[in-house]
């Protein structure tokens, strides 16, 4: 595809994610280059869900494609979430780990599109998922501060084995029992 231009995916560890990000104040040509590239990035990465800090860019953004062609929400806030919902997760700030977390069922999130149009979208099951974990990124939230003391320590345990070069197949297969229907990550 000529003219692709991608951004490396930052992972654990990397400061920038677990910084908040700033409100995006101009929607112009830069932005929609930067949308561009991160829907890209997210389609190499194989993502259902990028957003803006995961690539270095402190701004609040993001962009998420679970079917229907790629979208973006700008400044998006949740601001409604109803029932309970626990489901395998994955993220490409933590490639290669699935988690089991709890999250509602049920959100309405506002925001904006590029065109600086008003955005409000009711979703529930995979879609208000990948809403929450990506406004979870825009708050320097990652995954696994969403889990269980016991499950995050474990997640932790296995971050870390990792990045001492060990084997962390057994300790893995502790941390889900939930089955998922669409493997990329968010």
């Amino acid at each position: 595809m000529a003219g692709m231009s991608t951004y490396s995916v930052r992972t654990y560890g990397d400061p920038v994610l677990k910084q908040v990000a700033r409100d995006v104040d101009q929607i112009d040509g830069a932005l929609a280059r930067l949308v561009d590239d991160m829907v890209d990035t997210m389609y190499a990465a194989v993502g259902a869900g990028l957003a803006a800090p995961q690539v270095g860019v402190q701004k609040r953004l993001f962009v998420y494609d679970v079917g229907e062609g790629p979208e973006v929400m700008i400044n998006p806030a949740i601001v409604e979430t109803a029932g309970e919902w626990y489901h395998e997760e994955g993220c490409l700030s933590i490639p290669d780990l699935r988690l089991g977390i709890v999250r509602p069922m049920e959100v309405h999130i506002r925001g904006y599109d590029l065109d600086g149009g008003e955005v409000s979208i009711e979703a529930d099951e995979f879609l208000g998922r990948v809403f929450q974990h990506e406004v979870d990124h825009l708050d320097g939230v990652l995954m696994v501060e969403r889990l269980e003391d016991d499950m995050r320590k474990q997640a932790l345990r296995v971050l870390r084995d990792r990045a001492l070069g060990f084997d962390t197949t057994a300790l893995e297969s502790t941390l889900v029992s939930a089955s998922s229907s669409d493997e990329r990550e968010i």
